[in-house]
């Protein structure tokens, strides 16, 4: 069955990038609804822009989305990570800014609210997309592919030159509430250099050592260090759950990607979308809606974070 949360939810942080505070609230929405933005703060253009792959207009640093009026909102990968990894398939987020909140630089917070306001079945069946056939793209040594698969998998691979991230790996089947117990608390990362450039750049103007790991070859200069060993690797996986959403149905298929963005997963819905042979929509089978990520989760499935 498809979803929505079975309460309203309401939150306020800053945006990483603008550094402006902003008041967000995610509303229960009908079957078929999907994900859709609404900038409360726009009253004089079309102020809805649909959570999807066509809508992204910036995927360098974080994913922005843009309606034909030239609404935006940017920095939602995290969130819709939140939304698809708690199975969550209709609903509408309100905002009154250009910009998510980063909160903790993880989904964890996004993730602990959708849980508490409880989940909702929806009397209509889940479509999700198959993939049929490998589509890859490899662009400036960054690689990404989607293959056939029964569940959803991601597998990634980062390689950095400071020590304190280095080569990392890990492959993950994401079905039966894995996003929650082990990739919602994985935070964004970053250089201590790069933090300079941005800021110089007016970029990243609301981040910190509170809601990213910050590193400067091989310390972690954010308190506390690392959440997990491979927190790099997985925060990663974290973003790219977070674009695959934006396919606009559960997707079945293994992601793989090597040193990729939000640019990359973006150019790899386009490639598949743009390939029909590739991917097929079908109702959702009792054994692929069982595996679909969100099904079964509980909130004992959440570890705890400083």
């Amino acid at each position: 069955m498809q979803t929505t949360l079975r309460n309203e939810i309401n939150l306020v942080g800053t945006g990483l990038h603008s550094g402006r505070p902003a008041r967000l609230r995610i509303l229960p929405a009908s079957a078929e609804y999907g994900i859709w933005f609404r900038r409360i703060d726009e009253t004089r253009r079309d102020n809805l822009v649909a959570a999807r792959y066509d809508n992204v207009s910036e995927a360098a640093l974080c994913t922005r989305i843009t309606n034909d009026a030239g609404v935006s909102i940017s920095t939602i990968e995290h969130l819709m990570a939140a939304l698809m990894g708690c199975g969550i398939h209709n609903a509408l987020i309100e905002i009154d800014g250009p910009e998510v909140p980063i909160m903790d630089g993880s989904s964890d917070r996004f993730v602990r609210e959708i849980l508490k306001a409880g989940v909702k079945n929806l009397k209509a069946s889940v479509r999700v997309i198959r993939v049929l056939e490998r589509v890859g793209i490899q662009v400036d040594g960054v690689a990404v592919s989607i293959e056939p698969c029964e569940n959803l998998e991601i597998d990634f691979m980062i390689d950095f030159p400071d020590a304190a991230i280095g080569r990392q790996h890990m492959h993950l089947n994401m079905a039966n509430g894995a996003f929650v117990r082990e990739l919602c608390s994985s935070r964004t990362f970053c250089r201590q250099a790069d933090v300079e450039t941005m800021q110089a750049s007016g970029l990243a103007l609301g981040g910190s050592y509170e809601n990213a790991i910050v590193v400067d070859g091989d310390k972690v200069l954010s308190p506390g260090g690392m959440r997990h060993e491979d927190e790099c690797v997985r925060h990663k996986m974290l973003d790219a759950l977070g674009d695959l959403a934006l396919a606009g149905a559960p997707l079945i298929g293994r992601y793989r990607g090597a040193k990729a963005g939000h640019a990359a997963t973006n150019a790899l819905l386009r490639k598949m979308f743009a390939t029909p042979s590739s991917f097929e929509m079908v109702d959702c089978t009792e054994t692929m809606a069982g595996n679909l990520p969100g099904v079964g989760v509980r909130k004992s499935d959440q570890r705890r974070v400083a």
